[in-house]
């Protein structure tokens, strides 16, 4: 048996543990497949010698190229059910189709729903959540990989880690109540109708702020008395935009994004804001201004 052989057998005891991640990463069994046989790829090209874990190597090497496939779809703006690319091929580890049990034990161990909101999450936020979450991937090892630092990658993962939390407690609102509701909030915040404010929130809403944020002056509240005592009267520089897909509210400041407040909304009703000020991590989601900018003074981040 020569040297590749050898390294073939090796990776060939690591591909079902691959091609999961890359499942839970890409949501595709054929992408999945994909992007294990380029992990395989780039194992041939490389000196593994010195690699004491090469089951973490390879479980970073198949998150980074399943980022560069999420990435690359985010840029092409693919529909997911629509056709896709023809398969790669190999010289080694030549593409074979799943064993129909190993598919539907890969399918059935991820449900159809998880799936579904981790297709909301940006290409960061989802390699960040699964490989830690899932895979119990130290943040040192994937915050290279994001290109982030560690306490930035924490972040990714703690920002999933609440939508997918979110979402499982009770199904998200559409987007035109949830841009209704946060014209409403953005509205009453302004006017200081405090009563309007009350019911628009859950009973037990929830302000989280991030260490940036905390910083720069934001508070964080459990329960709709406190939070509405937070906006009321305040978000008088606040800018309706699209966080990431999901009507949300910014502040901008001569149009730069400092502050992003992210909403959760169930049920009709404000159930979290999550106010974000990480420079890293702004710089991952997706904003897109919704409204020109109103003429009120600058004022704080908190509005």
């Amino acid at each position: 048996m020569d040297e590749t052989e050898r390294l073939a057998e090796r990776f060939e005891g690591h591909r079902t543990h691959l091609r999961a991640v890359a499942y839970r990463m890409l949501g595709s069994l054929s992408e999945a497949e994909d992007a294990v046989q380029e992990s395989w790829f780039r194992l041939s090209r490389s000196d593994v010698s010195a690699v004491d874990n090469l089951g973490g190597w390879l479980t970073t090497v198949v998150g980074r190229v399943c980022l560069d496939m999420l990435r690359s779809r985010e840029s092409r703006r693919e529909d997911l059910l629509g056709e896709r690319p023809p398969p790669v091929h190999h010289a080694h580890a030549a593409r074979e189709a799943l064993d129909p049990e190993e598919e539907a034990v890969l399918v059935d161990s991820v449900g159809p729903a998880l799936l579904v909101v981790l297709d909301t999450l940006s290409p960061a936020e989802r390699l960040a959540f699964v490989l830690h979450d899932m895979f119990a991937v130290p943040f040192d090892d994937i915050a290279p990989v994001v290109g982030r630092s560690t306490i930035a990658t924490r972040q990714l993962a703690s920002r999933a880690r609440r939508r997918v939390q979110g979402a499982e407690a009770a199904p998200p609102a559409d987007r035109g109540r949830q841009r209704q509701i946060v014209d409403a909030f953005l509205a009453a915040s302004r006017g200081g109708r405090f009563d309007e404010l009350l019911a628009l929130l859950d009973p037990e809403a929830v302000v989280r702020v991030d260490s940036a944020a905390l910083a720069m002056g934001g508070s964080g509240a459990l329960g709709a008395q406190s939070v509405a005592k937070i906006f009321s009267g305040r978000a008088q520089v606040a800018r309706l935009a699209l966080v990431d897909g999901a009507p949300g509210l910014v502040w901008a400041p001569n149009g730069s994004v400092k502050v992003v407040f992210d909403f959760v909304v169930v049920d009709g009703r404000v159930t979290a804001i999550d106010m974000l000020a990480d420079p890293e991590q702004l710089a991952e989601l997706d904003v897109t201004m919704l409204e020109e900018r109103l003429p009120y003074p600058e004022g704080s981040p908190r509005g």
